[in-house]
């Protein structure tokens, strides 16, 4: 394995990883509100984060996209505010490390901040409840530099079915099918992890565009809602998208689904949010750890993903999310973003060539991104904003 790692390290020194989801701003807001003073990211901060830039360095990251997620509890104007605020953080962040990191927006950007050297930093936000149910904001967050949105978190909202929700539209309402095509017109990628797999296929029939998965893996190696089914994988040559492999256990590992149920439940019983990796949090959830030992995903785990979305979607259609400092549990081997070497020696153990890991780390997604920056060019041609609202489309 030492061998492969040497080969995987030689590898992402050309193709470096281009990850669809790190959750670090938010840790950075529930942590320290922002004050990257206390977080300094030019230094180890290994006891408090998955993320610095040391180890994304050790990782072979080449461009993040950085979540600009806000719960799902946030509703209407707080939402939109905590959104702003997130993409404040991310532009701070750039700002205080300009020598390491270089903000992007487009493929072309991706490409430039390779060829010096420093790491393309984009932005995704997590969750429709984002936008307020208005296409303004929608464009506003483009205009700032959201690359994709996410149409729903972890609860249905006004216009679309959550994967861990109740439904309520089947799928996406008339309201989220414009959603869609506006997304389409700016050019801003639609996210279909967390979306119910009815949501999935409506986004993927409405949509011009191509599609990615953020950080979401394959439903039948993992049977969790928050995978993706085999014949939506299918679709993925047809619209050009990617699915990017997500590393959290609970999705990877299928023992691991109802030993997280229990740890979510035993986190609300102290009066926590099941996703809070506050000290607090992270104490509660050590403790049930000891007592009650969690089954171990492994870089083996996520590869048997891979291996399966190759299979079914292509070589061409599948890429890495991570979701670290989002999830308070990591794979033994890929426990932070250091860890991305670990991967792709798995995968060339399993005979994975150099011109399909090129394609999985770093060039599909670079293509999906400048293929929904085509697509937005003709459509803004075609036809100027829309100024419909949910009232109109959903009554």
């Amino acid at each position: 394995m030492s061998t492969s790692r040497d080969a995987a390290r030689d590898l992402l020194s050309r193709w470096p990883v281009i990850d669809g989801h790190n959750d670090l701003p938010w840790a950075l807001r529930e942590q320290v509100r922002y004050d990257l003073d206390r977080r300094d990211l030019a230094t180890d901060q290994s006891a408090t984060l998955h993320t610095d830039l040391p180890r994304l360095r050790a990782g072979g990251v080449g461009a993040q996209f950085w979540s600009v997620y806000v719960r799902a509890d946030y509703a209407g104007d707080t939402a939109v505010s905590a959104t702003l605020e997130q993409i404040d953080a991310v532009r701070q962040m750039v700002a205080r490390h300009p020598e390491a990191l270089r903000l992007a927006h487009t493929a072309d950007d991706i490409e430039a901040a390779r060829a010096e050297g420093r790491i393309a930093s984009l932005m995704g936000a997590e969750g429709g409840h984002s936008i307020n149910n208005s296409l303004a904001t929608l464009r506003t967050l483009h205009q700032l530099g959201v690359r994709y949105m996410t149409l729903t978190h972890n609860d249905t909202i006004d216009w679309a079915d959550s994967a861990t929700d109740e439904p309520r539209h089947n799928g996406l309402s008339a309201f989220g099918e414009e959603v869609v095509r506006e997304m389409n017109r700016c050019g801003m990628l639609v996210d279909l992890s967390h979306v119910s797999a009815d949501t999935m296929r409506d986004a993927l029939r409405v949509s011009t565009a191509p599609v990615i998965f953020s950080h979401s893996s394959a439903r039948a190696v993992c049977d969790h809602p928050r995978n993706v089914p085999d014949d939506v994988l299918a679709q993925l040559p047809a619209n050009g998208g990617i699915a990017m492999a997500t590393f959290v256990p609970k999705f990877v590992l299928p023992e691991a689904v109802e030993w997280t149920r229990r740890a979510d439940e035993n986190m609300r019983a102290h009066g926590l949010h099941h996703l809070d990796t506050t000290e607090e949090g992270m104490a509660v959830h050590r403790a049930f750890e000891a007592a009650h030992p969690r089954p171990r995903a492994t870089a083996a785990t996520v590869a048997d993903h891979l291996d399966h979305m190759r299979e079914v979607a292509g070589v061409d259609h599948i890429g890495i999310g991570g979701d670290f400092d989002g999830t308070a549990f990591t794979p033994d081997d890929l426990a932070d973003v250091a860890g991305y070497p670990n991967l792709i020696a798995e995968l060339l153990d399993r005979n994975w060539s150099e011109a399909d890991l090129a394609k999985l780390t770093w060039q599909n997604a670079v293509r999906t991104l400048r293929a929904a920056e085509d697509v937005a060019r003709a459509e803004r041609q075609r036809r100027g904003p829309s100024h419909a609202t949910i009232g109109q489309l959903d009554g």
